[in-house]
């Protein structure tokens, strides 16, 4: 599965579109791509720091059929990531951010830092991407209010505990970033949900908020998916990252099966295909 799919990428801002609805209208989840311009994360970490490689990566991304770019700069994984300054992060994205944006397909900003999120929408991205979901940085929500800008709100946990319903803790944790979110004045038009795989859960925990998707949809908003790569598929089939495609395709169509609306992988070409194959079936049900 590694057949690319040419095709012209709408430049949503230039073309006046709202980019939520954009990425929303299609037939099958949207499927952003991730772009890594750090030294340590998990999967990539140092492989596309340099900004001629994280142009490239981001060019061929979209020839693959990525309708979205998700750029960061300071790793989140999990397990020993290393917190960078926000000065750090934005050295880091200044040499590429408007290169990836002149690619003509919208731009999100995985920052959990305003000030960098901040100069990331002024310098043309479109989307944020917040791991804290507008409860880490408490000028976070009204920035996004201030700019009318789309966000991802992802569930995060400070350390796992198996002793919890997860489920439960999850919606308990958007309840909460929907109403920080409302005092700030975003509209939940603007307004995605990411249940977090991976991040303050346990490999079961994760399974189970991908078995259990479907319950977000009481929320009313659009989901998102990024379970690309993450630990809990070693667990079912022990393999390094770099060996879970075949796991995070399957996490992503039992996603897509449950209502993501957008799927967030490193693996481009294989989603899109296994997305695409997926929809057609289902269709003639």
């Amino acid at each position: 599965m590694t057949a690319t799919t040419s095709r012209t990428a709408p430049a949503a801002a230039s073309a006046g579109r709202p980019v939520l609805p954009a990425l929303l209208s299609k037939p099958y989840p949207a499927v952003m791509g991730v772009l890594n311009i750090t030294p340590d994360s998990f999967s990539d970490g140092g492989q596309f720091i340099a900004p001629e490689r994280a142009l490239a990566r981001a060019s061929r991304m979209i020839a693959e059929g990525a309708d979205l770019i998700d750029i960061g700069a300071e790793s989140t994984r999990p397990y020993g990531a290393e917190p960078v300054s926000a000065d750090e992060e934005l050295k880091r994205l200044q040499p590429i951010l408007a290169g990836v944006v002149a690619l003509g397909v919208p731009v999100s900003i995985d920052s959990m830092k305003s000030a960098v999120v901040g100069w990331a929408l002024h310098a043309g991205a479109s989307v944020a991407n917040d791991v804290w979901g507008l409860q880490r940085d408490p000028d976070m929500a009204r920035l996004l209010a201030a700019r009318h800008c789309p966000v991802i709100v992802m569930h995060n946990r400070d350390r796992a505990d198996a002793g919890i319903d997860i489920m439960r803790d999850i919606a308990v944790f958007f309840t909460r970033s929907l109403e920080i979110a409302d005092q700030a004045g975003i509209s939940r038009e603007n307004i995605v949900l990411d249940p977090g795989i991976g991040f303050g859960k346990t490999p079961e925990q994760s399974m189970t908020a991908l078995a259990r998707l479907d319950e977000l949809g009481a929320f009313g908003l659009p989901l998102l998916v990024g379970a690309s790569r993450k630990r809990f598929i070693s667990s079912v089939s022990p393999s390094e990252p770099h060996q879970r495609l075949g796991g995070s395709i399957a996490a992503h169509v039992v996603a897509a099966q449950g209502g993501a609306r957008i799927i967030r992988t490193h693996d481009v070409s294989e989603t899109v295909q296994a997305l695409r194959v997926a929809a057609a079936i289902w269709d003639k049900r």
